[in-house]
């Protein structure tokens, strides 16, 4: 069993990757696109599934590879995480997202401290919040459920999808969303825009544990 060091390790360690991998995919698609916001998209949205399944696959047995404070706060509603170390998974993942960020920074010789200039706002990009997120803690819960071995490449195939299917290109993670706000790059976010977007990302969060603690319910189950 891996110490409560090493599970904010893998927290750190993990969330730093995926940020590298969302902000430095966006310059490079950006830089290479020529001006097609559709071809820097796909670059982004295939660099972020692929990433997750690989950080889930392998830090999943140290940590259980969250990620994510929106994650993190649905094993705390289930119960399967004490509150103070949620806290410092939280801390963990904000802290590395930042790090990831800046590393991306640097790979590109781009500048090491920005702020998103990037407005994303209004409620068809709350809402989009609020599905990407439902229906990302929605897909590690169910598939832990009924296919616990498959969860690395179901999240990664719904980042995949939800980037193209939600007008806010499914950020579905407050450290994420934190993260971004610190990149003016192709995947930045407006500071300002930030708050109501992790508001809605955990409301998301929080409605995906109650409706998959009633789906897959004992009684559920036997009445099914």
């Amino acid at each position: 069993m891996s110490s409560p060091a090493q599970r904010l390790g893998a927290e750190f360690v993990g969330t730093a990757f995926l940020l590298a991998a969302v902000v430095g995919s966006g310059i490079m698609g950006d830089t290479l696109a020529g001006g097609n916001v559709a071809v820097a998209l796909l670059a982004n949205t295939i660099a972020t599934g692929a990433i997750l399944v690989v950080l889930i696959t392998m830090l999943g047995p140290v940590s259980g590879a969250h990620f994510n404070p929106a994650v993190t706060l649905a094993f705390l509603m289930r119960r399967e995480i004490a509150a103070g170390e949620a806290g410092l998974f939280v801390l963990a993942q904000i802290a590395g997202g930042v790090i990831g960020v800046w590393a991306a920074h640097l790979m590109f010789a781009d500048d090491l401290l920005q702020f998103s200039t990037t407005v994303r706002t209004g409620g068809a990009q709350w809402f989009s919040e609020w599905v990407a997120c439902f229906g990302l803690v929605f897909t590690i819960l169910a598939t832990l459920k009924v296919r616990a071995e498959a969860v690395p490449m179901a999240v990664g195939l719904y980042i995949t999808s939800a980037y193209w299917f939600t007008a806010s290109t499914s950020f579905a993670n407050p450290a994420v969303t934190i993260a971004r706000g610190l990149s003016d790059t192709f995947a930045g976010i407006r500071p300002a825009d930030v708050p109501l977007f992790i508001v809605m990302q955990l409301i998301g969060a929080a409605c995906a544990v109650i409706v998959a603690r009633w789906l897959f319910s004992a009684d559920a189950e036997k009445t099914g």
